[in-house]
């Protein structure tokens, strides 16, 4: 399992309130939540993003409260993964819960600049900055996460072994 596009790059401590704003948690609808991720750090996120593009981020990525619908909007963005140099432990289990892929690489996630062309190979844990040349080793999920992962979250995984 794979991805590659465009970097978004963002700080440290981007909590939950600027990945999904809590005055759009009025509706359940993923699309229409998507339409307001990151907004508040980055108004044009959701016009510029293309599947397959990657965030980026600092230390403590999803901070805050541990709401799913975080990594569900940043799912449902066709984001392809985020690296991060560490994440809020309950973002972490939510993003695997839903079935986005994440991982943590402290030197990637401080030397990558935002709009480098990135490609991530979940199965090996590489990450590989297209712009620069320069690869880093992210520790790759354990498989039994990875097939979590790529049939789309836990839920879906379950469903598949009834």
């Amino acid at each position: 399992m794979n991805t590659q596009g465009k970097v978004f790059k963002y700080p440290d401590n981007v909590d939950t309130d600027v990945i999904i704003p809590a005055r759009y948690l009025n509706t359940s609808d993923a699309k229409e939540l998507a339409q307001h991720c990151m907004e508040d750090i980055d108004a044009d996120f959701v016009n510029k993003v293309k599947a397959g593009d990657v965030m980026v981020a600092g230390w403590n990525f999803g901070c805050g409260s541990s709401r799913e619908h975080a990594p569900l909007v940043i799912k449902t963005c066709e984001t392809g993964c985020v690296i991060a140099k560490s994440f809020a432990r309950i973002f972490y289990r939510n993003a695997i819960n839903i079935g986005l892929p994440i991982l943590e690489c402290p030197e990637a996630a401080e030397e990558i600049a935002a709009g480098d062309e990135v490609s991530v190979d979940f199965t090996t844990g590489v990450i590989t900055d297209i712009t620069t040349g320069k690869t880093y080793k992210a520790q790759p999920f354990p498989e039994f996460i990875q097939n979590i992962i790529e049939k789309g979250g836990l839920l879906k995984s379950l469903k598949e072994k009834e």
